[in-house]
C-alpha cells in the first residue's frame, strides 16, 4: 500500500480537490442507497471497489467525501483482496471491476482453496503449508462458530507497522470526516476476522468475541430478517463526531452473503466486562466504584444528547433503550453505551427528528411514563432525551444497591421487581408507574454516605413525572463529578 503509486495519489490529491470543488454534487452509483434510486452525491469521489469472497468476485459501488478523499486511505486497494478504482466524474464508478488474476479467482469456486490461493500468485510449496495451517485451525474451531465465517488472509499492513486496530481508527476518525473508518476498511476488516466463541444472545441475534490480527473485537450478528436494526444502527455509529470514551467503539459494518443466507455484522471494541447488567450481578462495587461507573454513564449520555455545531458537527442523538443490559463495563471500570439501533438524531437546522423505521420499541420496564401512557409529545426532540434521563435514573439505583453500607449489600434486582411480572407488560407498568404513581424504593441507609445521598436525590429528580422537571444529562454529570477524587475517577 506503499511506493510509487501512493507517491503519485498524493502529488495529484491537491489538484483533484480542485478540480473537485469547480463542480460540487459529483452524482455516482450507489448499490447500499436504495432510498435515492441507487445514486449518491460528493463533493469528494465516485468509488467502486472488487473484493474476492469465498472463491468469487463482488463489487460495491458509491461515493467517497473529500475528508475521506484526503485521508489517502479509501482509494488504495489491497494486494491480497481488494481492488479500488476512484473518479471523478458523474457516474464514473459505473465500470466493470476485475481483481487482477479474475480468471484464476474464477477457478476458484471449482477449484478450492488452491486455486484461490493461486489466483493471488502465492508459491505452491507456500499454499500446501498454509492449506494444512487453515484446515488444523479450521478444524479446532468449528465447533464454535458459524459454518459461513471463513478466513481471509489476515492484513496487519492494513494499519501501518506498529499500528494497533485504535491507532487506525484514531487515524482515520482524526485525518477524515471524524465518523470512523471508510467503507472499504470496514469491509477488508470484517472479512478478516476470526470468530472464537459466542459471548451473549438477544431478540436481534447473536454477539461474538472475534479475533482481528491478533486484537478482540465484538461481533453483533444480526438476523436478517432484523436488517433495519442492522442499518440503523451502524448509521448511528458512524455519525460525524459521536466517537466518545463512554460511547461503545464501532469498527465496522459489513454484509456477508454466504449464498444460504445473509449475515449483517457489526464490529466493535470488544470489552471482557460484559454488560453493566452482568457486572453488579457478579459482585458489588466501592463507593468510588459506583461514583465512576455512574459518571461515565452520565458522561456517554451527554456526549450523545449533546449538538455540536460546524462543518464537522454533530446532531443532538437520543439512545431511547438505555439500561444496564445496554450500557458496557470497560477494562477500567467506567462505561460505554451501546445498541444504538433505536436512536433517533436531531436536525436542529430543519427541525426535524430522524426517527427509524423500526417496528421494536424500547425495553418496557425502563419506559418513562409518557411513552407508557401515550402522552409523549413525539414532534418534540427534548421529550426523546427527557425519556433517556428517566431510565438513566433506574439505571442508578441498580448501580447504588450493590454498594455496601454497613458491611451489608442489597442483592441485584431490575427496577420494579417487587412491583410487576419478570416480564412485565405496558398494562403492568403503566399501572404502577402512571397511575399508583410508584418509584423504586430508596433506603434510609443511603443518607449515612454522601455519594449515596446525592445520587438518591439525582435519581429522584430523573424519575420525576414531568419530563421537563427533570434534569439534563450534562447537569447529572456535572453534579456527579463533584463526587470525584480525581485519581479515582476520571471521565
Amino acid at each position: 500500500m506503499r511506493g510509487a503509486p501512493g507517491s503519485a495519489l498524493r502529488a495529484a490529491l491537491p489538484l483533484l480537490g480542485i478540480a473537485v470543488s469547480l463542480c460540487a454534487g459529483l452524482q455516482c452509483v450507489c448499490q447500499l442507497c436504495e432510498h435515492t434510486n441507487f445514486t449518491c452525491q460528493t463533493e469528494g469521489a465516485c468509488w467502486a471497489s472488487v473484493m474476492l469472497t469465498n472463491g468469487r468476485e463482488e463489487v460495491v459501488k458509491s461515493c467517497v467525501s473529500l475528508p475521506e478523499l484526503h485521508a489517502q486511505v479509501f482509494c488504495h486497494s489491497s494486494k491480497n483482496i481488494t481492488k479500488t478504482e476512484c473518479c471523478y466524474t458523474d457516474f464514473c464508478n459505473n465500470i466493470t471491476l476485475r481483481l487482477p488474476l479474475a480468471a484464476a479467482a474464477a477457478a476458484a469456486a471449482a477449484g478450492g482453496r488452491a486455486a484461490l490461493a493461486a489466483a493471488v500468485a502465492v508459491p505452491l510449496a507456500a499454499v500446501a503449508l498454509l492449506l494444512a495451517a487453515l484446515l488444523a485451525r479450521s478444524a479446532r474451531a468449528r465447533r464454535r462458530r458459524p459454518p459461513s465465517v471463513e478466513e481471509p488472509p489476515c492484513e496487519p499492513g492494513l494499519a501501518g507497522p506498529g499500528k494497533t486496530l485504535r491507532d487506525l481508527i484514531h487515524d482515520m476518525t482524526t485525518s477524515g470526516s471524524g465518523s470512523g473508518l471508510p467503507l472499504l476498511v470496514q469491509r477488508t476488516i470484517a472479512r478478516t476476522i476470526v470468530l472464537q466463541e459466542i459471548v451473549g444472545k438477544g431478540r436481534f441475534g447473536e454477539v461474538w468475541h472475534g479475533k482481528w490480527c491478533g486484537e478482540d473485537v465484538a461481533v453483533k450478528i444480526f438476523s436478517s430478517r432484523d436488517e433495519r436494526s442492522w442499518f440503523r444502527e451502524a448509521e448511528i455509529y458512524q455519525t460525524v463526531m459521536l466517537r466518545h470514551e463512554n460511547i461503545l467503539g464501532f469498527i465496522a459494518a459489513d454484509n456477508k452473503d454466504n449464498g444460504t443466507w445473509t449475515q449483517l455484522w457489526l464490529v466493535s471494541e470488544y470489552h471482557e466486562q460484559g454488560s453493566l447488567f452482568d457486572y453488579l450481578n457478579r459482585g458489588t462495587v466501592t463507593v468510588e466504584g459506583m461514583v465512576r461507573l455512574a459518571l461515565s454513564v452520565a458522561s456517554g449520555l451527554a456526549h450523545l444528547h449533546m449538538e455540536i455545531v460546524g462543518t464537522q458537527g454533530k446532531p443532538a442523538i437520543a439512545h431511547r433503550d438505555l439500561k444496564s443490559k445496554n450500557i458496557l463495563v470497560k477494562r477500567n471500570e467506567t462505561c460505554a453505551i451501546a445498541d444504538l439501533g433505536l436512536a433517533v438524531k436531531h436536525d436542529s437546522v430543519l427541525n426535524t427528528i430522524d426517527i427509524p423505521q423500526n417496528p421494536r420499541v424500547g425495553t418496557r420496564r425502563y419506559m418513562a411514563p409518557e411513552i407508557l401512557d401515550d402522552a409523549m409529545n413525539t414532534n418534540i426532540f427534548e421529550s426523546f432525551k427527557r425519556a433517556d434521563i428517566y431510565s438513566l435514573g433506574l439505571v442508578y439505583w441498580e448501580i447504588a444497591r450493590r454498594c455496601p453500607i454497613g458491611g451489608v449489600t442489597e442483592e441485584y434486582q431490575l427496577p420494579y421487581y417487587d412491583l410487576v411480572p419478570s416480564d412485565p407488560s405496558i398494562e403492568d407498568m403503566r399501572r404502577v408507574v402512571c397511575e399508583q404513581k410508584l418509584r423504586p424504593s430508596i433506603p434510609n441507609q443511603w443518607q449515612s454516605c454522601e455519594a449515596l445521598r446525592v445520587l438518591g436525590r439525582l435519581m429522584r429528580e430523573c424519575w420525576r413525572a414531568s419530563g421537563a422537571a427533570r434534569l439534563t444529562a450534562l447537569r447529572v454529570k456535572k453534579t456527579i463529578s463533584q463526587l470525584c477524587v480525581p485519581e479515582d475517577c476520571k471521565a
